[in-house]
């Protein structure tokens, strides 16, 4: 059972590593040719960051597969020969919440090399040291204390249920909908600054647009974004009348009224037809499909482990397969969420009225530019790794001309052709 383990982990990690390999030859074989939606130099650097990213990430897929072997061999079994309390609970929130320290302290080299490396060599990073270090502590603190609290929890669900595995997925989908809910407003307390949108039209102008859905927002805010990340984002978070529209402030900067009205749009038609709920589904699928294969485990695996078949050795084992899981659930969530982004383009070129295919056009194109996303990929990469279509597969489901953006981009009027 052990080798069978050892051996579905390998396979993730090399088919994980071929696609990234893959998706740079793709990618450097692309920026050899005519560019596309971009001006060649920003084609070209677009494509170098998606293959330094994609280097990155193979780097890392190499040195979390040392760890899992490191932890299946005999980290697990370390971490339950060197803690030890009387009390059964905190014994087992220790050992987790150490499994999860480590594993933390290991990737921060990562972290820190794709801010102060990769995206300050590509103009992304605007964040300082200190801010840095004050978000990562920030975060490490939210992870120890909700993350003991859930760990707690389960600790009590498998202590107290035969059926322990269904009550504690749903559990956890309880608390991923809590986190869904909390977010934003989480966000608000400890990074990002949000204030009242204080330009009185556009606001007004948003407000309408939500009016055509029926979508109740608790507010329309701005989030000061740019002190860290010169990317450009948007998003609504919440449920019910919690709901809250988020704009980064670079959005505002780079986009016209209609192109922000556009992305806006679109982020409608996924309320509109009931995308958050879809996907709350599917994770609540995946979550379902895991929890029913790590509680149903065989006495023998903990065995050939070295280790107590107990409540923290279930949760560690769920999150060091929960990767292989996750990937093997993200062409089906790939596919659906894909087929939700055009369906939301519709909806907000549609909300845009006559010219609105034409100002979301524009509105991806520059979010292509200034977020550095090089606009062709390897089918295989699609497959396993896109939630959102391609931009070119987007614009030609909106009936846009290509060749017209770019016209527009330099300063050409023309019109859209659907």
């Amino acid at each position: 059972m052990l080798m069978t383990i050892i051996a579905i982990y390998t396979i993730f990690a090399l088919v994980s590593i071929y696609t990234s390999v893959m998706q740079i030859g793709y990618i450097n074989q692309a920026k050899r040719g005519e560019a596309v939606l971009l001006l060649e130099s920003d084609f070209i650097k677009a494509g170098n960051y998606s293959v330094a990213k994609e280097k990155m990430s193979i780097v890392s897929m190499f040195i979390d597969y040392i760890i899992f072997i490191f932890w299946i061999g005999f980290g697990v079994k370390l971490l339950e020969q060197n803690i030890n309390f009387e009390n059964e609970a905190l014994l087992n929130i220790v050992i987790v919440m150490g499994f999860l320290v480590i594993n933390s302290i290991i990737s921060l080299p990562f972290g820190y090399y794709e801010k102060f490396v990769l995206d300050e060599k590509f103009g992304f990073n605007k964040s300082s040291l200190t801010q840095w270090i004050k978000d990562t502590l920030i975060s490490f603190a939210a992870t120890l204390i909700f993350g003991s609290l859930v760990v707690w929890g389960i600790y009590e669900i498998i202590s107290s249920f035969t059926l322990w595995w269904l009550w504690s997925f749903l559990f956890i989908f309880a608390v991923v909908i809590l986190i869904n809910m909390l977010y934003p407003t989480f966000r608000a307390m400890f990074f990002d600054k949000l204030t009242p949108l204080q330009d009185e039209a556009l606001d007004d102008e948003i407000k309408r647009l939500m009016q055509k859905t029926g979508f109740v927002s608790s507010g329309v805010f701005v989030s000061d974004a740019s002190k860290r990340d010169a990317r450009l984002n948007a998003y609504f978070g919440g449920f019910g009348k919690a709901k809250r529209v988020v704009l980064f402030d670079t959005l505002i900067e780079k986009l016209t009224t209609k192109e922000l009205l556009a992305v806006l749009g679109h982020e409608l038609g996924h309320f509109a037809h009931g995308d958050i709920y879809k996907n709350i589904a599917l994770v609540g699928g995946m979550l379902f499909g895991m929890f029913a294969l790590f509680g149903n485990l065989p006495s023998s695996l903990y065995a050939e482990l070295g280790i107590n078949q107990a409540p923290y050795s279930v949760m560690i084992l769920l999150l060091l397969f929960m990767p292989v899981l996750g990937f093997l659930m993200m062409p089906i969530m790939g596919i659906v969420s894909r087929h939700n982004e055009y369906e939301a383009d519709k909806t907000g070129s549609e909300l845009g009225g006559s010219g609105g295919a034409l100002e979301l056009a524009n509105a991806l194109k520059k979010l292509v530019n200034e977020n550095k996303s090089f606009p062709l990929s390897h089918p295989l990469y699609i497959f396993f790794h896109y939630t959102h279509p391609p931009v070119l597969e987007r614009l030609k489901e909106l009936g846009v001309d290509v060749q017209k953006i770019e016209k527009r981009a330099l300063g050409e009027t023309c019109q859209a052709d659907i």
